[in-house]
């Protein structure tokens, strides 16, 4: 499925519009890889992880074994002991290869240039819009002629540009043929990138301005500080990466005080900070973004069907609250891409409209034990689980069973070791705040036509989340500005305010006010009219009308009961 800018466009321009999201310090021109959440923004986004946390530590899932899972929180500091990065390899390791333009200064990392050659280029898009259309087959005076004029005047670094001649057997070979001429010119390009400019004795090119790239460096992606007076070598410490080994760094903590037991979970929400060289594509890829993660600890033996458990539980809460629609999957990781400790490891993803592919929403991850092992290597620390109750159980079992009482040594060496002494296996559902919220947002916004007052038929925009998520749960509106009902609509929404997070608005007309409305997402707009009042002639005197925002339906309700209707709807009842 190609990607929909225009979508994004219309997505972007409402999360504005609307006070969603805003762009970071935009009275200065902003700055990238970082966003503010607007008064609507900051409510979905708080819905979303409150709904995490509930589902998973407030009231967590009963597990495969038919128990409720143990889930306990925690909220680690964001800058951590430098030794916690040494340990978990971000120190020495969370680098990526940066390759930088001699030209225009331009950043590519080393190992994407083929991806950055072959789809973010305008020397690319000139090339797929000329030769996509016909056959497929390139003709050698075309492509001649495009290559020392436009396409050299785009990149005039290219072997495709700078010596045409060298590719047009292969370009005629490779395309001759083929009815999906784009695809093939992008597996063309990325020939191009690697053998031919290797075969023609040219340097790389960057893909903005077609220019050499300098070699190689790495490029540090953790953002360093300093703690205390000094800026030392010493004093240098670092904005966390990621929330996991906070959770790590105090497991022995939150064994030694809460009284869990193998199996059990840690969660954590909180900031995490990367310095991405190329945030992009909105607030999918940034350098300040919020997780909501777990930790499940389990034994080893136990741990693929814990990892299924998960996989599949954490796929079913994105559906559950609305993100229904095909472009959400759960795809499992290739063994090639697994990292060294991971036995399997799955992908929930959604397909954004600003790529043709589907994204990363949230990785389901069997880690092994590594994590505990490397910080029991580098902290001294015994980080082991001793299990009590089986260890308990086997000594009353050698008594009833008539055997000797072991000696201290023998106690040693059994309760040393497996089943009774080990590491737990940690199955780790690590998902992204702003991602998920990114996708609902993208998930939620639908159009569709109604009359307005006169009957003429009009596009509706209208944001399509989930009850429970929606940042406003009901507004409430006054017919008109008299007769009262301005004073009706203010109490009965200062009575709904104890429940919920509801609106009131009595400025401009009805239909404007549904259409602010529909555009916020509010699932019910609750209209105070003459019948509340219980005017002379009124069909349902004391009642409200609540418009529901999909549908359109209107309900008569009593005032004394739109509370309770709306803790049925929103499901708190």
């Amino acid at each position: 499925m190609p990607a929909d800018a225009a979508f994004m466009d219309k997505l972007v321009a409402l999360c504005k519009r609307r006070g969603f999201i805003f762009q970071s310090s935009e009275i200065y021109g902003g700055i990238g890889g970082f966003w503010d959440y607007g008064p609507l923004g900051v409510e979905l986004k708080r819905n979303i992880k409150n709904q995490w946390w509930h589902d998973h530590v407030t009231n967590p899932p009963t597990g495969p074994d038919g128990h409720e899972i143990q889930m306990v929180g925690l909220d680690c500091s964001i800058i951590m002991n430098p030794k916690v990065w040494e340990a978990s390899g971000h120190l020495a390791g969370f680098a990526d290869p940066m390759r930088k333009c001699v030209g225009c200064g331009h950043f590519v990392r080393a190992d994407q240039l083929d991806e950055s050659l072959a789809t973010g280029s305008k020397w690319v898009e000139s090339l797929v819009q000329e030769f996509s259309p016909g056959t497929g087959a390139i003709d050698a005076g075309r492509l001649t002629k495009w290559a020392r004029g436009k396409g050299k005047g785009l990149a005039p670094n290219l072997a495709l540009v700078r010596n045409p001649e060298v590719t047009l057997s292969f370009l005629s070979t490779r395309v001759a043929g083929q009815p999906s001429a784009p695809p093939v010119l992008r597996e063309v390009l990325s020939y191009v990138a690697t053998e031919q400019l290797h075969q023609t004795g040219l340097q790389d090119p960057c893909p903005r301005c077609g220019g050499p790239l300098g070699e190689a460096a790495p490029f540090k992606l953790m953002f360093e500080t300093y703690a205390g007076v000094e800026q030392t070598p010493e004093s240098k410490v670092y904005l966390r990466p990621e929330t996991a080994q906070g959770i790590f760094a105090n497991y022995r903590n939150v064994i030694d005080t809460s009284r869990v037991k193998v199996p059990f979970g840690i969660a954590q929400i909180g900031k995490a900070f990367r310095n991405e060289i190329t945030p992009r594509n909105y607030t999918f890829r940034s350098r300040e973004f919020e997780q909501m993660e777990i930790e499940f600890f389990c034994r080893e033996e136990e741990s693929m069907e814990w990892y299924q458990f998960w996989r599949n539980h954490r796929y079913n809460w994105y559906v559950n609250l609305g993100l229904k629609s095909e472009k959400l999957r759960l795809r499992d990781q290739t063994k090639e891409e697994l990292a060294h400790y991971s036995k399997a490891c799955a992908d929930i993803e959604y397909l954004f409209p600003f790529s043709d592919e589907h994204q990363e929403l949230e990785g389901c991850a069997h880690r092994g034990n590594f994590d505990l092992t490397q910080h029991e290597k580098h902290s001294g620390v015994d980080l082991h689980y001793f299990e009590e109750t089986k260890w308990s159980e086997m000594l009353a079992k050698r008594k009833a069973d008539g055997l000797p009482e072991l000696t201290k040594d023998e106690k040693s060496k059994l309760g040393g070791e497996p089943p009774y002494r080990y590491r737990p296996t940690v199955i780790e559902p690590s998902a992204g705040a702003d991602r998920a919220t990114l996708a609902f947002l993208c998930e939620a916004y639908a159009e569709d036509q109604k009359p307005d007052s006169k009957g003429v038929m009009q596009t509706r925009v209208y944001m399509k989340f989930h009850p429970k998520l929606a940042p406003i749960k009901a507004a409430f509106l006054p017919l008109v500005n008299k007769e009262g009902m301005p004073d009706l609509a203010e109490k009965l929404y200062r009575e709904a305010k104890k429940h919920f997070n509801v609106f009131f608005d009595d400025a401009g007309a009805i239909g404007r006010r549904y259409a602010r409305q529909d555009e916020a997402g509010t699932p019910f707009c609750i209209t105070i009219d003459g019948d509340t009042l219980g005017k002379e002639g009124a069909a349902a005197p004391g009642t409200v009308t609540i418009r529901d925002r999909d549908s359109l339906k209107q309900d008569r309700v009593a005032c004394g009961q739109i509370v309770a209707w709306l803790k049925d709807k929103l499901g708190e009842a």
